[in-house]
């Protein structure tokens, strides 16, 4: 931080004085004269702090004029330097500009000049094709006289294109009529040889098919033989299975009767279902081994309630003897 310049001068004038105290006080003045002295001295050192303070402010207003005298030459310096961008800028813009301009006028010229090429090479073309018309005319020139000659005696017709017209138009029917006969006379050929293979291949087809009629008939036959032998078996499964029913159904009455015996031998209500069959044979064979009255029957009943037992089960067949 910079000192204030007061301060400055103040330090400097105490250190001018301390270094004459001791000078003086080697002499012995009086103390008047020694305070006249400090006084002057202090004037002095005033004057001389106001001079150096004068110098000051002119150097300060020197360098502020020239502060200010070097950022307007800045100031002027950067608008010639932004002017002497804008310049660059500008050459370059129209530099470039004539350079695109220029490769656009070489891309054109070269483009002109391909035009150039292909209107004299067309134009070649067309001269070579007018010489080319011009000798086919003086070729037709005996045919448009004969043409002529044909209209005076044609009087349905006026004019000689009208004529060729009609001839051309006689000349595209005769040409569609020539290809639609040989299109029929095609569609004929190939019409006769497929009749012709038809006929080749008839009596193999007809072999053909009569062997494939045979075996037709022989699976037919073996077929109906399968059917009668599956129809005798259904018949046989049917009778079979409504002996099996009825088999069942006395079974269970007997079932059901020998459980209402036994429940009325032992004193007991029925418990079960009717319907519970194989709870009945269950009670049953649980019961009468312990009763005293049915020891003799025992086996010949236990063997009965097992038949029964196994024939009142679906999808079993009666157990045996």
């Amino acid at each position: 931080m910079a000192v204030p310049w007061e301060e400055y001068f103040r330090l400097a004038l105490q250190e001018k004085l301390s270094t004459k105290l001791p000078e003086q006080a080697e002499d012995h003045v009086p103390p008047v004269l020694r305070l006249l002295e400090k006084r002057q001295e202090l004037v002095d050192a005033d004057q001389a702090l106001q001079a150096q303070k004068e110098v000051f402010r002119t150097k300060t207003a020197a360098l502020k004029q020239r502060w200010e005298q070097l950022e307007q030459k800045e100031r002027e310096l950067k608008g010639s330097f932004i002017r002497f961008d804008k310049f660059l800028q500008d050459s370059e813009a129209r530099r470039n500009r004539a350079l695109r301009r220029a490769a656009e006028e070489r891309h054109q010229a070269g483009r002109r000049e391909v035009e150039a090429l292909r209107l004299w090479t067309q134009l070649q073309e067309l001269r070579r094709e007018h010489a080319r018309l011009q000798r086919r005319l003086k070729r037709l020139e005996p045919c448009a006289r004969l043409l002529e000659q044909a209209l005076e005696l044609l009087p349905g017709f006026q004019e000689v294109p009208e004529l060729v017209a009609r001839f051309d138009g006689l000349a595209e029917t005769q040409a569609a009529l020539r290809l639609r006969e040989r299109e029929q006379l095609a569609e004929l050929e190939a019409a006769r040889a497929r009749l012709q293979q038809l006929r080749d291949a008839w009596p193999d087809e007809v072999l053909a098919q009569g062997q494939r009629r045979a075996q037709l008939q022989e699976r037919l036959e073996a077929a109906r033989e399968r059917t009668l032998q599956w129809e005798s078996k259904w018949i046989q499964i049917q009778n079979t299975a409504a002996e099996k029913t009825l088999l069942l159904g006395r079974s269970r009455m007997a079932v059901l009767n020998l459980f209402q015996l036994v429940c009325q031998h032992q004193g007991q209500p029925p418990t079960l279902d009717i319907e519970d069959t194989e709870g009945q044979l269950e009670h049953d064979s649980n019961r009468m081994p312990r009763s005293g009255s049915w020891e003799s029957a025992s086996p010949l009943l236990v063997g009965w309630m097992h038949r029964c037992h196994c024939s009142s089960k679906p999808g079993l067949l009666p157990c045996g003897t």
